[in-house]
């Protein structure tokens, strides 16, 4: 059975008038009591595990609301690092890149595992070793307090411009399949969270996360073998990808100004990927939950593989949605108003007449977008006590109030992220990539902070503060202008080609849509950019974070030549493993000479006291 009779199916008998766009859409909206009850009870399980941890196994003290006293068992702890990674953004945005770009973003897979070995063998053994509750407190303890409020500012407003776009997309998708409101569902589904996520702790967060990350990979999963039977097999998906050139491999050209490219994947994504799944607050407290940096290695490993799992799914997610609407692109039509619709839009028509199923997709989807939201807020409780409050109070906080605060910024936090997703539904689908550039604002100067007092001991505060600050200028200045250059339209990328010959719709046509080749749309407007001294708003998107790292590091770097400090004063805790032998091995250079001078000191002392002891009997 193909796409189009399985679409027809759902259809009554045709007539001579062929139904309009409009029409098919409200009949794909088959979401029914058994689709409610589903995604009703993923809620309800979440809620229950908040009451569990709560209030029957109540968290006492702030190392244990935070890091669940450090004790918590490797694999829940995995699965929430999936869970708390892998967005309702991921899902859906990832098919929809392979719709339109085709498959060579999935290279991206090769710098997942080189942030693995990174990690295992540089960021983790420090932050595990100084047994830390936030992140950022490591800066304040390799630079000082200045440095640390600047690593917790880009995290908390790289957090405010990301969570909002979390809650919104995955309503977007709750939209296309039941028509209610988006500004109905969002509130509802976030007081649950913010409910478990403020009475039950980081325990509540992992668990949850834990039941969340099976259901996304169940609804992954669901999709992708039905709607795989229904088109025929893995052999018509992967031939009709294959004929419009979807299924390909990135470009191996060397000019950073293209989109994507083996080294903007590979060394772009890299850079990328270890920013947001290490030095970042909403992961590393998840390591800091184990016992042991053996076991934070394990869960380490086990993310690793889950995602490249769930990444290699969602991207045939994107390849089957091509085979199922080769010959009628739902975005040209306007069946799927939005590029994130894409995926939800087929999960009714292969899944509609299945009562619950649907409800299990959405519930999926919902899941990633809780467990990233749960996760945010959490980590936002352990960044506000321990880096905006604590460092400026000259007594501890009682165990209640310290539990009050905690407790009191998740609520907050969730209330304005709700609120902001207002902002993001006026502002349409431009601030959906806006904000995507905003992210690499700060994530740049952030990776390069930590960075630079992992592997540089010579770099000091002045340096780190001064290079953080240049690459959070430098970012703004790249991201904004390529954002304008987007929104003017004076900046475009290739696409995939697509057709509507095949619809068995009516539609409002736009002439001349599919018929403009691919590379004009590259190359439009490219005489513009060329003459333009340093147009690096043009660079790849992957280029960001490491163009925002360089820029901190060299400038932190030459700061700090100019003004040095002694290696000596530096704890060799705070550096790299490979590092602290140099600089132990330096110590013990410096202790050397300190004692022979003391010795040589000594020698030329002796003789003088001799003589003048000499005198003294002489007289």
């Amino acid at each position: 059975m193909t796409a189009e009779t399985a679409m027809e199916d759902n259809l009554p008998k045709r007539s001579q008038v062929l139904p309009t766009v409009q029409e098919v859409g409200e009949m794909l909206r088959s979401f029914g009591a058994y689709d409610y009850s589903v995604f009703a009870f993923m809620l309800l399980i979440c809620g229950l595990i908040g009451i569990y941890f709560g209030f029957i196994k109540k968290s006492s003290g702030e190392d244990e609301y935070l890091v669940g006293g450090r004790n918590m068992k490797t694999f829940p702890v995995s699965l929430s690092l999936i869970a708390s990674f892998i967005s309702g953004i991921s899902l859906l945005g990832t098919p929809t890149e392979i719709y339109v770009h085709g498959t060579s973003y999935l290279c991206i897979s090769f710098g997942i595992i080189i942030v693995g070995i990174v990690t295992s063998g540089i960021y983790l053994p420090i932050f595990h070793g100084l047994r830390l509750t936030s992140t950022y407190e490591y800066l304040e303890r390799r630079f000082d307090k200045k440095i640390r409020l600047l690593g917790s500012a880009l995290f908390s407003i790289g957090v405010l411009t990301w969570l909002p776009i979390v809650i919104y997309v995955p309503a977007l998708a709750f939209n296309q399949v039941t028509g209610v409101n988006v500004h109905i569902i969002t509130p509802f589904v976030c007081i649950v969270c913010i409910f478990y996520t403020c009475v039950g702790g980081i325990r509540a967060v992992v668990w949850t996360d834990f039941i969340q990350t099976f259901i996304m990979f169940g609804s992954m999963l669901l999709i992708v073998i039905k709607g795989t039977s229904d088109v025929g097999g893995l052999s018509v998906v992967l031939r009709r990808n294959l004929e419009s050139g979807r299924l390909e491999l990135p470009t191996t050209d060397g000019n950073p100004l293209t989109r994507h490219t083996i080294w903007a994947l590979m060394i772009g994504g890299f850079v990328h990927w270890l920013q947001i799944s290490v030095i970042n607050q909403n992961m590393t407290q998840r390591y800091l939950a184990l016992p042991s940096l053996k076991s934070a290695r394990r869960a380490l490993w086990t993310f690793i593989v889950g995602v490249l799992i769930i990444m290699g799914t969602c991207g045939y997610a994107g390849m089957l949605i091509y085979a199922w609407y080769h010959e009628c692109d739902p975005l040209t039509t306007k069946l799927a108003s939005a590029k994130d619709q894409l995926l939800p839009l087929l999960v009714m028509n292969v899944l509609g007449e299945m009562p619950g199923l649907p409800g299990l997709f959405v519930a999926g989807v919902f899941s990633a977008a809780l467990s990233s939201l749960s996760t945010g807020l959490n980590s936002m409780s352990a960044v506000v006590l321990e880096d905006f409050i604590k460092p400026f109070r000259k007594t501890a906080f009682t165990p209640k109030t310290a539990d009050i605060l905690m407790k009191l910024t998740v609520v907050i936090f969730g209330i304005i992220c709700v609120a902001l997703t207002f902002v993001v539904e006026k502002t349409g689908s431009h601030v959906l990539q806006l904000t995507t550039s905003l992210s690499s604002i700060t994530s740049g100067p952030s990776l390069g902070i930590f960075s630079m007092g992992m592997l540089l001991p010579w770099v000091n505060a002045k340096g780190a503060l001064i290079g953080g600050l240049s690459g959070l200028s430098f970012m703004s200045w790249i991201c904004l202008s390529a954002e304008a250059a987007i929104a003017s339209g004076r900046l475009k990328f290739d696409e995939k080609p697509v057709t509507t010959e095949g619809c068995y719709y009516s539609f409002q046509q736009i002439e001349n849509l599919i018929l403009t080749p691919p590379d004009a749309l590259l190359n439009e407007g490219e005489d513009d950019f060329l003459p333009e001294p340093l147009a690096l708003y043009r660079l790849s998107y992957l280029w960001y974070t490491v163009t925002g790292a360089l820029v901190t590091m060299c400038v932190g770097l030459l700061v700090s030549l100019i003004s040095s400090e002694n290696v000596e004063k530096l704890d060799p805790m705070l550096l790299a493993p490979f590092i602290r032998r140099f600089v132990k091995s330096s110590n013990k250079e410096i202790q050397q000479t300190e004692v022979a001078n003391i010795d040589i000191n000594l020698e030329v002392r002796a003789p003088r006291q001799e003589s003048t002891n000499r005198e003294t009997l002489l007289i």
